[in-house]
């Protein structure tokens, strides 16, 4: 006779409510999921879209800091059917243990319990909401299961040298996965892999819980006065103490449609020099991240703009990303990403730069290795990135030299 088996109900949470400090003037007045990326996308949509390709439709998104347009992207653009009771769905800091607000990542689950005991998943996915990469949830899930572990931490191959730039990961193989040993902050003597002694696992921030030790472990966590109430320097380490923890190696888990070149492609985009080179990730003739793999798209809303066009013999691109809208009236684009309606006069020069929504560059303009916000209007013959002192007087510079300019702001000649 044949037993049907019951599919484990799976409920989605990501982790929207970071402040992005380091990626101001950016999120001045938006949250880190929030910012543009790659065009068209918002950072949030890489992991809604790999949930969604994945199968897991129930999802809820936990926002906190200057959560407006986080908010309504979400909601405008994350529409499921509800007739199987689909649903992504964006979901404020609410005060519901008192008034206070979040004060760390396992704090924000305990505050939206609710939500757990509405949905009663099995296993809870407990995804960022701020890095860009591909990866097939379900394979995690499912190793996950098998091993009967609490907790499954997802850990990319990073190099012994920089093992002090990350959370480390020492891990003991064992039947259905590697069980966790320890859980080690910024480690100056970190022993590398096995199989890879040049290697260590780092923690991605991508966790499932079986629900039972996840609500155990933030009742738990929230009566330690000591703790600071996050899932990476709390939950994770004492369910590693209590043996009850796997990793998950993201070099095995395969996308549909990748390539050799993009696969294991993760970058944690925190910084503003971090977020510029991952632009630059997109842009070559075989992109070390790749938007055109159609077999996992990431998804994002789309307003009903005109194709980008080059007008005049001198408008040209070479190796960039035009986004719907773009006009490059005369102007010269290289080895850059335009996002929607962004306009580059006749004479102007852009290059090794990222314009976001609606940026205007004047006649005769140069702008190199720039990230210029939306709305921002570069006037005719303005120097943008050619000389980094003066920038310094009016612009955010980072270490590595890029220019950055904040939303709405109108350049004096």
């Amino acid at each position: 006779m044949f037993t049907a088996m019951a599919t484990p109900r799976i409920l989605a949470m990501v982790l929207a409510g970071g402040e992005g400090k380091r990626l101001m003037p950016l999120t001045a007045d938006r949250a880190k999921p929030a910012v543009p990326f790659g065009g068209i996308y918002r950072l949030i949509d890489f992991v809604l879209s790999n949930l969604a390709n994945g199968g897991y439709l129930k999802i809820v998104v936990l926002t906190q800091y200057k959560n407006h347009s986080l908010d309504r992207h979400v909601s405008m653009t994350w529409r499921m059917s509800t007739l199987l009771g689909n649903y992504v769905t964006p979901v404020p800091a609410q005060q519901r243990l008192g008034p206070r607000w979040f004060t760390g990542s396992a704090d924000a689950v305990l505050q939206n319990l609710n939500l757990i005991d509405d949905e009663r998943p099995d296993h809870v996915i407990v995804f960022g909401a701020d890095h860009i990469y591909r990866m097939d949830p379900r394979q995690m899930v499912e190793q996950h299961i098998g091993s009967g572990a609490g907790v499954t931490v997802a850990a990319i191959r990073q190099p012994l040298a920089l093992a002090d730039q990350f959370g480390v990961i020492e891990a003991e193989p064992r039947p259905g996965g590697s069980r966790i040993a320890a859980f080690r902050e910024k480690p100056k003597d970190a022993t590398g892999l096995a199989d890879a002694p040049d290697q260590v696992y780092a923690s991605m921030g991508n966790y499932v819980f079986s629900v039972e030790a996840l609500l155990d472990a933030v009742h738990t966590d929230a009566k330690n006065p000591e703790s600071r109430h996050d899932l990476g320097g709390d939950i994770i380490p004492a369910l590693v103490k209590a043996d009850d923890a796997q990793v998950y190696d993201f070099a095995e888990n395969i996308v549909p449609g990748e390539t050799g070149r993009d696969h294991g492609y993760w970058r944690d985009v925190g910084t503003l020099d971090a977020f510029y080179e991952a632009h630059l990730d997109l842009i070559s003739v075989h992109p070390v991240f790749n938007l055109y793999n159609h077999r996992w798209p990431i998804y994002t809303g789309h307003q009903p703009l005109p194709p980008a066009k080059l007008v005049f013999s001198e408008g040209r691109a070479q190796d960039s990303l035009l986004s719907p809208g773009v006009i490059v009236s005369g102007g010269s684009v290289c080895r850059s990403v335009l996002s929607q309606r962004t306009v580059v006069r006749n004479g102007a020069d852009v290059t090794e730069s990222v314009l976001m929504d609606n940026v205007t560059i004047g006649e005769g303009a140069v702008v190199h290795r720039a990230i210029i916000d939306k709305n921002v209007v570069i006037p005719p013959g303005a120097r943008i990135g050619v000389d980094p002192e003066r920038d310094r007087e009016r612009f955010t510079v980072t270490e590595s030299g890029v220019t950055v300019i904040g939303k709405n702001v109108v350049v004096e000649p």
